[in-house]
């Protein structure tokens, strides 16, 4: 069941991954057409204000139809086979889900306690929402999740069904969107029954969130990092950032629907924008890994700390820089978990540090993410606000260094560079074959295709595709939950297959591929397929 939940996680990533460059442009659209930034230059009646609304309008695109991105998406990562053909039947039932929606409510909208008729420009309060052109309830991304999760499992189940020969049309994405059709229609009931109920409950639920203060913010931070290694971070983080547990539309797109008004305010962001408070967790990202980095290289035994200085430094860097932590949390998770404890809890006491100094706003990624959304935007009546801010981040870059150190010395923890030269170990076949020079280093014929070459020398790693039951990524890892997990390589084995290490729980196995594992995973997916058609 584990297993199938991350899958999932992982899959939410897909569309996840599109949210960070139009966030920067749409904040940097802001900047632009900002007249206490750019003067007179950003007065609406000129070309540079009206190009940069062009420019805009475009960024906008994947905060607008977030509900069909989900349900594209997901497909991609959780079917089986035939991935195009799922996103399209995915797209299909839930442009029909919502069709049926709007036809049950216009008729008996009033039955619902729901009026169909209100006028979305005027009216904020409807519950109901334009998607796809289509005006229906606003069940936000947990109603477009749910339509792809339920066309995900009838496709799986059912994409391959043989029908009698005169059924034959049926077959396939035609039966996979019949059922669907069925499906749909009594849930388009019950969705006009209780998600007006439900949308209440969440009205409720973002009051209690806001009131919750410190205390909130403190226990949500944590979770957010100390769930990384299973994957349920995305069932956390998901509901906040681009949903509406806090704050209508989530809290990314209602930052940045505000950012303008927020810039042009010199009311403090704590008050402004209290549901910022919920994306500090983010900061962690910044101001962590360079302490972290800094205590494994002066704990490291002095003859390998070369070594450890060329495996944090690209580490820290992604991690500051880009937002993207687990290369540098991955380092150590395994061999210390102790220390992702206390990671997790320094990060979610950073985070409530800085609310508690007004601190608020979209930080939930790294360096580009919070001077494109924050900093930049929002510097001329908030300046002083975000030197706190960084002068707190730098505190905690200290404090993360010292705490490591004292920990991986006082417990003596097996860190990068104070591993033991002695390797006890139970050999195996593998190190049997190694020895007598029957295996050896993975050198792949090239392809032209780095991304193909690396796949294919994972897939061997992995024991082949008869090995393959399951594939997924999230944001730099392959997972892979392979049927025998003895056949599966070394951890050299991927490093020199141009990977950055492996992770094995198990039959579940992580390989550390980076940024370009969606393009790994697509060629590794794609030889897979090509091994069990021959």
């Amino acid at each position: 069941m584990l297993q199938k939940i991350q899958r999932f996680g992982g899959a939410m990533f897909t569309p996840v991954l599109l949210f960070a460059f139009a966030g920067i442009m749409v904040a940097l659209a802001s900047v632009f057409q900002n007249p206490l930034i750019m003067g007179s230059l950003a007065n609406e009646d000129t070309l540079w204000f009206k190009l940069w609304d062009i420019v805009a309008s475009g960024a906008w695109t994947v905060f607008r139809q977030m509900e069909l991105l989900f349900v594209i998406g997901l497909p991609i990562g959780l079917a089986k086979k035939a991935h195009a053909r799922a996103v399209m039947e995915s797209l299909v039932i839930y442009l029909t889900f919502n069709y049926f929606i709007s036809s049950i409510l216009k008729y008996f909208g009033g039955s619902f306690g729901v009026d169909f008729f209100a006028d979305l420009e005027t009216s904020k309060t409807t519950g109901l929402k334009l998607i796809a052109g289509i005006k229906t309830l606003d069940t936000n991304i947990i109603g477009s999740i749910a339509i792809a999760a339920l066309v995900v499992w009838l496709h799986n189940k059912y994409f391959d069904k043989k029908l009698p020969e005169w059924l034959g049309i049926f077959q396939g994405s035609a039966y996979v969107v019949i059922l669907g059709f069925i499906c749909t229609l009594p849930l388009a009931f019950l969705t006009c029954w209780i998600w007006p109920l439900v949308q209440d409950g969440i009205t409720s639920l973002q009051a209690f969130f806001i009131s919750s203060g410190s205390v909130g913010i403190f226990v949500y931070s944590f979770l957010v990092r100390i769930l990384i290694p299973t994957g349920l971070h995305h069932f956390v983080y998901a509901p906040f950032m681009l949903g509406p547990a806090i704050v209508k539309e989530g809290i990314q797109v209602n930052w940045l629907n505000h950012l303008s008004e927020f810039a042009q305010s010199k009311e403090s962001l704590k008050a402004l924008f209290p549901a910022g408070g919920f994306s500090l967790y983010g900061c962690v990202k910044i101001f962590a890994p360079p302490g972290i980095a800094a205590a494994f290289y002066k704990t490291a035994k002095p003859e390998n700390r070369k070594k450890v200085l060329a495996l944090v430094i690209p580490a820290a860097i992604t991690a500051v820089v880009a937002g993207i932590t687990e290369p540098i949390e991955f380092t150590f998770l395994f061999i210390a978990p102790i220390l992702f404890v206390v990671y997790s809890f320094l990060g979610a006491v950073m985070a409530v540090v800085m609310y508690q100094f007004g601190v608020s706003g979209d930080f939930s990624s790294g360096l580009i993410n919070s001077a494109a959304r924050n900093w930049i935007p929002l510097f001329s009546n908030h300046w002083g606000t975000y030197a706190i801010q960084i002068i707190i981040g730098i505190a905690f870059v200290f404090i993360y260094y010292y705490v490591f150190k004292i920990l991986i010395l006082k417990m003596n923890l097996k860190t990068p560079g104070r591993e033991d030269t002695g390797n006890i170990k139970l050999y195996t076949k593998r190190d049997y074959q190694k020895k007598k020079g029957e295996e050896t280093d993975p050198q792949p014929a090239s392809s032209g295709n780095e991304n193909k070459d690396k796949a294919a020398l994972f897939l061997q790693g992995l024991g082949g595709a008869a090995n393959i039951e399951s594939v997924t990524n999230c944001a730099t890892r392959l997972r892979v939950h392979v049927k025998d997990g003895s056949l599966v390589a070394e951890d050299t084995f991927f490093k020199k297959a141009g990977g950055m290490g492996l992770v094995k729980n198990k039959n579940a196995i992580q390989v550390i591929v980076g940024l370009s594992v969606p393009n790994v995973r697509e060629e590794f997916e794609q030889l897979i397929d090509e091994e069990q058609s021959t």
